[in-house]
């Protein structure tokens, strides 16, 4: 039952340029180590999740988005605990590039190579969720 789990609430940012969407993939020692995501984190105590968003923004990539409407939120069950996962669309001043100072690699990628970046489940399901508004 999932109500026994802990809950955590994490945001990311769904960010494209040019048809390509931003994709930071997860250091090899964290949880999920070595998957993709999109940018973003968890949503800490007393944090609302565009402070969340910019925090993680600047801490993983260096820079700080524009943060615009939420574009889903999707729930997932994982062993340990629930994961709540909200996406806002987002966007980057046209001279902003993120660099990955506290993420394993970035990279650009379009909805059509998706499937060569494994996703955690949850965001798989945002993933599969985008695939099915284009």
């Amino acid at each position: 039952m999932t109500d026994d789990l802990p809950r955590i609430r994490v945001v990311s940012a769904e960010l494209a340029r040019d048809g390509r969407y931003l994709l930071t993939q997860r250091l090899p020692d964290a949880v999920l180590g070595g998957l993709w995501e999109f940018p973003g984190g968890r949503v800490r105590d007393g944090e609302d999740d565009d402070a969340a968003l910019r925090r993680a923004f600047v801490d993983r990539l260096g820079i700080e988005p524009v943060i615009g409407d939420p574009s889903m939120v999707v729930e997932h069950r994982y062993d340990t605990y629930v994961l709540t996962l909200a996406v806002y669309r987002c966007t980057l001043a046209d001279d902003t590039e993120p660099d990955a100072r506290r993420v394993a690699a970035l990279a650009w990628v379009g909805p059509e190579d998706f499937a060569d970046y494994p996703f955690p489940g949850a965001d798989q399901q945002t993933v599969d969720a985008l695939l099915r508004e284009m």
